[in-house]
């Protein structure tokens, strides 16, 4: 599995961070890649040569009353936000067929000078709570000057927190789920392997038929055009992270027209199909991975090596401790039993892979689990991936997640075997990693519902300057997708960040963010080719 998010792992004490609300990533879930229409792929490149086609610039008669609605805001119990829900047909093709609920929140614009209307924000995933991110980071930590401008919006994307939530297992069956081994040794293994993807899609349809055929990219873009209209703007201003640049992109393709200001940080590629898309994300975690070697050796409580130590070493010492726990798991201190296994602790090591600033985390974690033999700090960093509280309970981040991802792009694989054949190429791209990310590209091949989707081009001819943002390190979304992004978009402009983590606005760089807030508070876009670090 791989993963789109903007999360940053937090301590308990420490309360949500910057981006504590991702989406999901690890070795026992699913992730696979982009959506919508159907086409060729080219075998040569890998990638789709099918472009997505605008939606009549005409709003159907069918649609016009959930376009002419009107909110009814009331407080959402968190100081200065208002929230409200908001009709959404289930089915765009069958508008009379029923509707869903979509929860939406807001914050005004706080200051002086002229509004600029809303800025919606979607933090990832698919997966992420809009509404979680706003409330806890957009809605206060964006800059004073851009929120003192415009209303920060967000609304949960269907099936997503608030939204229709998409549900699956119980608790319990999703700690089991979470340390299924994913690097299976032997035939049994790998059914119980099967087995577990089987048991999650069975869960999802059981629990959820009525939204897993309804909650792809292309359904959630034409609810954020809906929300548009509803608040009164003409065009769309956005700013949207990891999975959420596939989200913004989306909604361009089908509304050039009616594209305002776009910020699409950590950009996905929406030509790829699922197992390149795979492969990709498992080659920027190993660069991100390697960053954090050269990093970890410098320091005084490095438990993978110290000075001298090569990378390739230090990634050596790390598989040589997972193999310890496959085979003997150690203690966390869990209140429900839970102990260390390898899958757990690789999930644990790829959520620090995020943010350069949970690096120190997870050395003390792996200090104590490899020293100690406590395996509670990277449990911890698994949990906070998974969105698990202490009560056993998790969001629906991983259900979300698995359900717009298996609906928006055919599966990697469909049998163990094609694994198998793919695991020299996985391996390739990351000694670390690349095994249980080749495994966790299975997940899908189980799914109760067909595929709608289809890798495609977006080039959103006619719209405004959009700004495509990519990470030089980044491990969730490689740099190589933005410049790909970038060069379909025909109004694109790419902003660098050479540096390490995941997405660059709000990240520390006075450029990327200088170049972020000129463009949202002036429609001024950066450059052509500007780098920063």
């Amino acid at each position: 599995m791989h993963i789109r998010r903007t999360p940053r792992p937090t301590t308990p004490s420490s309360g949500p961070g910057r981006h504590a609300t991702g989406a999901l990533l690890a070795v026992a879930a699913l992730l696979v890649a982009a959506c919508s229409p159907s086409g060729s792929v080219d075998s040569a490149e890998g990638a789709a040569s099918v472009t997505l086609a605008a939606l009549p610039k005409a709003t159907p008669a069918a649609l016009s009353p959930y376009y002419a609605q009107k909110l009814a805001w009331r407080s959402c119990g968190v100081s200065g936000f208002e929230c409200a829900t908001m009709k959404a047909p289930l089915d765009y093709d069958a508008p009379a067929a029923g509707d869903i609920k979509l929860a939406v929140a807001r914050k005004k614009a706080t200051g002086k000078g002229a509004p600029l209307g809303s800025l919606m924000v979607n933090p990832g995933g698919p997966g992420g709570s809009a509404i979680g991110y706003l409330q806890q980071y957009a809605g206060i930590g964006y800059p004073a000057k851009v929120r003192a401008r415009y209303d920060m919006v967000a609304m949960d994307p269907r099936g997503v927190a608030r939204s229709e939530p998409v549900e699956c297992l119980s608790g319990r069956a999703m700690d089991t789920f979470t340390q299924t081994d994913t690097t299976p040794d032997d035939q049994r293994e790998t059914g119980e392997l099967v087995d577990a993807y089987k048991k999650f899609a069975e869960g999802c349809g059981e629990r959820s038929s009525k939204m897993l055929r309804h909650v792809s990219t292309v359904e959630a873009a034409r609810d954020m055009d809906m929300l548009r209209a509803v608040l009164g703007d003409r065009k769309l201003t956005y700013v949207g992270a990891s999975y959420g640049t596939f989200l913004g992109a989306t909604y361009a393709g089908l509304f050039p027209d009616r594209v305002g200001r776009l910020v699409l940080d950590g950009a996905m590629d929406p030509s790829l199909p699922a197992s390149r898309m795979n492969l990709d994300q498992t080659a920027g975690f190993e660069t991100a991975f390697q960053s954090f070697a050269k990093d970890c050796v410098q320091q005084s409580d490095c438990p993978l090596g110290g000075k001298g130590t090569t990378p390739a070493q230090v990634g050596d010492h790390l598989k040589a401790f997972f193999r310890k726990l496959d085979a003997h798991p150690i203690p966390t201190g869990d209140a429900d039993g839970r102990k260390l296994g390898e899958a757990l602790a690789t999930t644990g090591v790829i959520a620090a892979m995020y943010d350069e600033s949970a690096w120190a985390q997870l050395r003390e974690a792996l200090t104590s689990a490899m020293k100690e033999k406590d395996g509670a700090g990277l449990l911890v960093l698994s949990d906070s991936y998974y969105e698990r509280d202490a009560d056993g309970h998790y969001a629906n981040l991983m259900y979300a997640n698995a359900a717009v991802n298996c609906l928006d792009l055919p599966a990697a694989y469909s049998t163990p075997e094609q694994v198998k054949d793919a695991l020299p190429a996985f391996e390739k791209a990351s000694p670390v990693f690349g095994e249980g990310l080749a495994w966790a590209s299975l997940s899908c091949a189980y799914w109760p519902v067909r595929p709608t989707g289809e890798p495609h081009r977006i080039e959103a001819k006619g719209a405004a300057p959009i700004v495509v943002v990519g990470t030089t390190r980044d491990p969730a979304t490689p740099y190589r997708w933005a410049q790909a992004l970038s060069r379909q978009l025909s109004s694109a402009r790419l902003l660098t960040y050479e540096g390490d983590g995941h997405t660059a606005y709000g990240r520390g760089s006075v450029c990327i963010d200088s170049a972020i807030d000129t463009y949202l508070l002036q429609g001024t876009p950066p450059a052509e080719g500007k780098r920063c670090s």
